[in-house]
């Protein structure tokens, strides 16, 4: 696992041994080939960080800054020490995802570019991780205009229905389907409001 573009384009990440599960170097290429410059001076949001290769990778493209969030302690100590060896900056912080958004509902703060790659086993609840995200209350608010919302999960998985998301454009790579959504009010009458989304994903 390595960055793969940028200034730290070629430094080897670590990653836990166990509790992670990295996005292979193939799926975050095509990630960021799909994103072209909209990562350049984007606010970045990475949930379920896990080693913080995508958030890593976008530092080293030339975002402004990311926000890495995980609750394992293995997952911070793998970000924190592949901040050091690709020589960027971050902001981590350890606490379960949903908690963070919970008390992110009053943040003004804003991202360009949502990550999520959550677990692919169901939450204690019995509720897909991914289900739990796309009806989230508080996530929307979190993004940009015409922002991107890029999401992991199981090809077999099904989404629900959502009022809140518009899936851009889906692709599968092996046990890996990326979704790339936006929000339903950023769209004009049946386009979507992506300027520099690519036209293929790879």
């Amino acid at each position: 696992m390595r960055v793969i573009a940028g200034r730290a384009g070629g430094v080897r990440l670590v990653s836990p041994k166990t509790g992670v599960r990295p996005t292979m170097d193939r799926v975050k290429a095509a990630i960021f080939s799909s994103l072209g410059d909209m990562v350049i001076g984007a606010r970045i949001l990475d949930l379920f960080a896990g080693t913080g290769a995508l958030g890593i990778e976008a530092l080293s493209r030339g975002a402004e800054s990311v926000l890495f969030v995980d609750e394992e302690s293995q997952a911070i100590a793998a970000i924190e020490r592949n901040l050091g060896k690709a020589k960027v900056s971050g902001r981590v912080r350890q606490t379960d995802v949903f908690r963070f958004l919970k008390n992110a509902a009053t943040s003004a703060e804003k991202f360009r570019i949502i990550f999520a790659d959550p677990p692919y086993e169901k939450m204690k609840s019995g509720e897909q991780f991914t289900s739990r995200l796309l009806g989230d209350s508080v996530l929307p608010n979190l993004l940009e205009e015409d922002g991107i919302f890029v999401l992991e999960k199981l090809p077999a998985e099904n989404i629900p229905e959502t009022k809140l998301w518009k899936l851009i454009r889906q692709k599968t790579y092996g046990a890996t389907e990326v979704l790339f959504l936006q929000l339903r009010r950023s769209l004009g009458e049946g386009e979507s409001a992506i300027r520099n989304l690519r036209s293929a994903i790879g």
